[in-house]
């Protein structure tokens, strides 16, 4: 494996998660594993530092052994990846970039209009308050007592393309003053800029979906080159931000109360994609609602073409487990046992700052947290590097019930909290 990051990666860090891996021989693959680091944290596109360095591009050829064997495993396909795999000779594991239209807000509406699965009522290819202003209006013509609204750029990822106007108490003639006030989730953005992103690029106007109860599940799918669709699993996502539409983790596996129906609908949309070409992981996300304890009520919301928050912890769950997704009960099993995780790829606290990621690989090696082999529950973490960055870390709860998995998580979050809170003067 050549694995090829912007800045390096810790080799304490790889040490750890080598030795999670049950079986592994550690020192077998550690000298299989070829670790690329540009050292460079610009947030330029990594693929276009690669372009821009032959010298790298020769060593990673160096490195492919065979490369009839190799492949290019993005986290996600663009026009760079598509250069980056001619250039080095690779096939690539992903979608083509011309299938991002089905991956935008608008097309995904509109492949769920063409596959008769349920989704919220809405107006495509906005562009500008007008266009806002008149979609509010026709929504409501459409639903009378609409209270809300969502707005989503067409290329948004994880929630932060989209804002919410609340139209609760607005009357015909101030909509426009409700447009004016729309609140983007991305807090570091104002609202002129959230329309200045619009104009560029366009997007969508929803109804917000609204229950007593609400979940916002998601089907994740994989699609092979000769066209099988497989189910990977399904989530309950976590959800946050200042309007609760920011992905911060999930909860797997998804609630069996809605998890079969969903997963047949995602099934539908897989199929179709992998007809008109995708290939590899892609997610379908949903919201599900209920009134009064009724049934519930799913509702498709949008395509994510490539890895999302989730594959981290999906694939956490299966390396540390060995376990195997069964569809038919919406459950991973390893020998027969349930397995359940609360992940978070945004753990994070007032101080985490203050750690770095020896201090958390300290607490392991202590006995503070971590991994119980035996059992096959406990915690893994990703993103380590985040921590004195950005002061959140990414971590993968595992538990053989719901609430074992919860308290996992609890528990990790309690002793990063007090040795983050630790001071010496």
């Amino acid at each position: 494996m050549v694995y090829v990051t912007s800045l390096p990666v810790l080799p304490r860090i790889v040490d750890y998660w080598l030795g999670l891996v049950p079986g592994l021989d550690s020192v077998d693959a550690r000298r299989r594993l070829s670790l690329v680091s540009l050292g460079d944290g610009t947030i330029e596109p990594l693929s276009a530092k690669l372009l821009s360095r032959p010298h790298t591009l020769d060593r990673i050829r160096r490195d492919v052994v065979d490369p009839r064997l190799g492949v290019i495993v993005p986290f996600v396909v663009t026009d760079l990846e598509v250069e980056l795999a001619l250039t080095l000779g690779l096939p690539l594991y992903g979608s083509h970039p011309r299938l991002s239209a089905m991956g935008s807000k608008a097309g995904a509406r509109r492949l769920f209009a063409e596959e008769a699965v349920s989704h919220p009522k809405g107006v495509d290819d906005v562009c500008d308050q007008r266009d806002l202003v008149d979609a509010i209006r026709s929504l409501g013509e459409l639903q009378p007592g609409l209270s809300g609204v969502v707005v989503k750029l067409n290329d948004g990822f994880g929630g932060n393309g989209n804002a919410l106007i609340d139209l609760q108490s607005v009357d015909g003639a101030s909509i426009d003053a409700a447009v004016r006030g729309l609140a983007p989730e991305d807090s570091s953005i104002s609202s002129e800029e959230f329309m200045a992103l619009l104009e560029r690029g366009g997007g969508i106007v929803e109804e917000r979906i609204t229950g007593d109860e609400y979940r916002s599940p998601s089907v994740q799918l994989r699609a092979s080159p000769t066209g099988e669709v497989e189910v990977l699993s399904t989530h309950d996502q976590i959800l946050g931000g200042p309007n609760g539409l920011t992905f911060r983790g999930g909860s797997f596996p998804a609630d069996r109360e809605y998890a079969l129906d969903i997963t047949g609908e995602a099934l539908k949309l897989g199929r179709r994609l992998a007809r008109e070409g995708a290939v590899g992981r892609f997610a379908i996300d949903f919201v599900t609602v209920r009134d009064d304890g009724g049934p519930w009520r799913s509702y498709a919301i949008e395509i994510n073409l490539r890895c999302g928050g989730t594959t981290a912890t999906y694939f956490a769950l299966q390396a540390l487990t060995d376990a195997a997704y069964d569809p038919e009960c919406a459950q991973l099993l390893s020998a027969g046992q349930p397995k359940h995780y609360v992940a978070s790829d945004h753990l994070a606290g007032d101080d985490y700052r203050t750690l770095i990621p020896d201090d958390v690989l300290d607490l392991i090696d202590a006995g503070k947290v971590g991994w119980n082999p035996e059992r096959q529950t406990g915690v893994a973490f990703h993103m380590l590097s985040s921590l004195a960055v950005a002061g959140f870390v990414g971590a993968t709860a595992i538990g053989n019930t719901p609430e074992e998995a919860q308290a996992v998580y609890d528990r990790t979050r309690d002793v990063l909290t007090t040795a983050s809170a630790k001071r010496h003067f």
